[in-house]
């Protein structure tokens, strides 16, 4: 089986979705049909193919520091702040007022890491 291996471009994989967000399995259905110079790819977990591809297209991993860390832990530290407030008050108005408050500071430190 003397297959002619041709090369081929990160852009011709045409992928839908980031190599991290894709599947063990979709990984793995991706280097046997278009990518048969990583071998062994049936038997590898998935950091092992997402790193085989980065090195094989030369794709470095970019560590990103989301600029919006330190207003993170702020926040986290205001929800558990919050939450023990919340233990303690007897009245169920007070209590829902705080748990919906909770709730938008979880909603925005989730924006806010999408974001980053």
């Amino acid at each position: 089986m003397s297959e002619e291996v041709k090369e081929i471009s990160f852009e011709e994989l045409e992928l839908t979705k980031p190599l991290e967000k894709m599947t063990t399995k979709e990984l793995r259905e991706l280097c046997i049909a278009k990518l048969p110079m990583i071998t062994g790819a049936s038997g590898k977990d998935k950091d092992e193919i997402v790193a085989a591809i980065k090195e094989l297209f030369g794709i470095e991993d970019e560590v990103t520091v989301s600029p919006y860390k330190q207003q993170i832990a702020e926040l986290k530290k205001q929800i558990r702040a919050l939450r023990a407030d919340k233990e303690k008050v007897e009245e169920r108005v007070v209590r829902d007022r705080i748990r919906r408050k909770i709730n938008k500071l979880k909603k925005r430190t989730r924006k806010l890491a999408k974001t980053a």
